[in-house]
């Protein structure tokens, strides 16, 4: 087979979570681009709509934004039954949803326990919502392929003094902690489902900068913090880990971590 059609997704469905916005958009415009139908979802119904429209207007593919909160099974099941009653298929669901960090600080004796609690629903109780229900389509079909979105945070202790140095507050333990747990979520899942034809996969996104939103000084320091000296660079630099995932040429992958974070976590 030509190495460029391994790539193709012509015809298949896709369902990406978050996708209205910075890397979820990216991984939704990667998987349009080779030919992939795809399902938009967002908390904000109408968000979810507009950002479909856009995708399927630039790429020329079929597109459908849909509501959803993850942390609600119900909205989950009821998510997952207008996906694959749209096209009468799944093959990919990219479980990029997350966030949820709250008002209170980063700091762990600072930090409101409701904060940490719905940081976990958000980012992993989420995430195994979303698992569980889009894949019983994908185990009935026999193939799909499942990308969960966790982080580099998960794989080190952060030097928080980084932090303090630009007088942030600083990323809580628990985003680690949920972030964490979908690694081991994506790892026993596959184990489960990849005997029936559902690979499960994850990527670990390091530093991606949003313009404008960090101090300088913080910018520069992680930059400086990663072997590649920079951040990730939205709309490029997630595309091609998750169109991988996401097709035939990684029909041989199945409950691996792809970390693309330009080595931060792996420089001491």
């Amino acid at each position: 087979m030509n190495v460029i059609d391994l790539f193709r997704l012509d015809g298949r469905v896709a369902i990406v979570t978050g996708a209205h916005a910075w890397l979820g958009y990216d991984m939704a415009c990667a998987l349009a681009e080779a030919g992939c139908h795809v399902v938009v979802t967002s908390r904000d119904e109408a968000r979810a709509s507009e950002t479909a429209g856009k995708l399927g207007d630039t790429y020329d593919v079929e597109t459908l934004g849909l509501p959803l909160d993850q942390r609600s099974h119900e909205q989950t099941v009821a998510m997952a039954k207008a996906a694959f009653d749209w096209k009468g298929r799944i093959d990919i669901l990219i479980n990029n949803a997350g966030g949820g960090s709250g008002n209170s600080p980063g700091r762990i004796h600072e930090r409101d326990p409701e904060d940490e609690a719905n940081m976990i629903a958000t980012n992993l109780t989420g995430c195994l919502n979303c698992c569980k229900e889009v894949s019983r389509y994908m185990v009935e079909a026999g193939y799909g392929k499942i990308i969960n979105i966790a982080s580099a945070a998960a794989l080190i202790g952060r030097d928080r003094r980084m932090y303090d140095r630009s007088d942030m507050a600083g990323q809580p333990v628990d985003y680690a902690a949920a972030k964490a747990g979908v690694i081991g979520l994506t790892q026993d899942l596959a184990g489960m489902l990849s005997p029936k034809g559902v690979y499960v996969n994850a990527i670990s996104p390091g530093g991606f900068e949003k313009p404008g939103n960090l101090p300088d000084t913080f910018v520069a320091e992680f930059a400086d913090g990663a072997m590649l000296g920079r951040w990730g660079r939205m709309g490029i630099d997630l595309k091609g880990a998750a169109l991988f995932l996401a097709s035939a040429a990684s029909d041989y992958v199945t409950a691996h971590n792809l970390v693309v974070d330009g080595g931060f976590s792996a420089w001491k």
